[in-house]
C-alpha cells in the first residue's frame, strides 16, 4: 500500500502537469541545504553582532567599513557553496514548463544567487542580491562579482578578529561616480523596491499553483502571499522542515528537505548532476 506521502507527490503532480503558471517562494531553508547561515537566531553572530545590527541604513552610515567587511565575508561564503538538488529541480522544471508554453517564476527571499547558479531565469530576487551594488550617491546599479569586491578587503572579514577600520575612500566605489557604494540589498528598515512588488504582484495575479519552499512564513510581505492565494482557492503546496504560519493553509504539506522533496514533486531526474 502506498504511503501517505507518496499518495500526496502523485496528487501534487498531476496538479502539476495541469498548471500553467507556476510560482515559487524559497526561503533561508532552501539555502540552509547548501551550508549557508542564516545570522538569525542562536549562534547567528558574526563577531559579536547580529545581523539586525549590521543591515541597517544607521550601521553603515556610522561604520561602512564594518558594514562591507560584513558582506564580504558574506560574499566569500557563499563562493565556497555550491545550489543543491531543490535548486537544480526548479531551473530544470522552469526549463521545461518553457518548452511547453507555461509560465514558472521564482520569488526568492535569498540574496545568495544560488538560484541563479543553478539556471533559473524568471527569477525575483525580492530582497537584493550579495553580489549587486547601488552607488549611496547616484544609485547606479550593477553586478560586482569580484574577489575581493577591492583591495581593502582583502584578508577582512573575518569572524574572530577586530582588525582597525578601512578608510572610507578605500571602500568599493561606484564605477561611475566614484562614490561609496553599499549592497543592493533591503536593509532591516527599508521597502522592497516598488518595481520589484510590481513584478511579484503580477506573478500573483497570474498564478495558477503556489509552492513555498524554506521560508519561515513570518516576514512580511511574502509571508502574507499564500493567504492571498488561498482566498483564490490557489492550490499551495508547503515544503519545510518545521511547521509555518503557511501550513494550516496549504493544500500540502510535505515535510523534509527541500532537495530531496523537491526532485520528487517536479518530477525532476537528476541522475545526470
Amino acid at each position: 500500500m502506498a504511503s501517505s506521502t507518496t499518495v500526496k507527490i502523485a496528487e501534487f503532480r498531476r496538479l502539476l502537469s495541469h498548471a500553467h503558471s507556476v510560482l515559487v517562494l524559497t526561503g533561508a531553508g532552501i539555502s540552509a541545504e547548501s551550508g549557508i547561515p542564516t545570522f538569525r537566531g542562536a549562534g547567528g553572530l558574526w563577531r559579536q553582532f547580529k545581523a539586525t545590527d549590521l543591515a541597517t541604513q544607521t550601521a553603515f552610515a556610522r561604520s561602512p567599513s564594518l558594514v562591507w567587511e560584513f558582506y564580504h565575508y558574506r560574499r566569500e561564503l557563499v563562493r565556497t557553496k555550491q545550489p543543491n538538488k531543490a535548486h537544480i529541480a526548479l531551473a530544470k522544471a522552469e526549463k521545461r514548463f518553457e518548452k511547453e508554453g507555461k509560465r514558472f517564476n521564482v520569488i526568492t527571499q535569498n540574496v545568495d544567487g544560488l538560484h541563479r547558479r543553478a539556471g533559473t531565469k524568471n527569477l525575483i530576487e525580492m530582497h537584493g542580491n550579495l553580489f549587486m551594488v547601488q552607488c549611496t550617491l547616484c544609485q547606479f546599479i550593477e553586478e560586482n562579482d569580484s574577489s575581493p569586491i577591492c583591495e581593502s578587503l582583502r584578508n577582512r572579514g573575518s569572524p574572530d578578529v577586530n582588525p582597525p577600520e578601512i578608510d572610507e575612500k578605500d571602500l568599493p566605489r561606484c564605477t561611475k561616480c566614484k562614490s561609496l557604494v553599499r549592497p543592493h540589498i533591503v536593509w532591516f528598515g527599508e521597502h522592497i523596491w516598488d518595481d520589484v512588488l510590481e513584478k511579484i504582484q503580477k506573478e500573483i495575479q497570474l498564478c495558477d499553483l503556489f509552492i513555498v519552499i524554506g521560508t519561515s512564513s513570518v516576514v512580511y510581505p511574502a509571508a502574507g502571499y499564500a493567504s492571498i492565494l488561498a482566498e483564490r482557492n490557489i492550490p499551495i503546496a508547503e515544503v519545510n522542515i518545521e511547521t509555518t504560519p503557511s501550513t494550516s493553509i496549504a493544500t500540502y504539506h510535505f515535510h523534509g528537505p527541500a532537495a530531496q522533496i523537491i526532485p520528487q514533486l517536479l518530477s525532476v531526474n537528476l541522475n545526470n548532476e
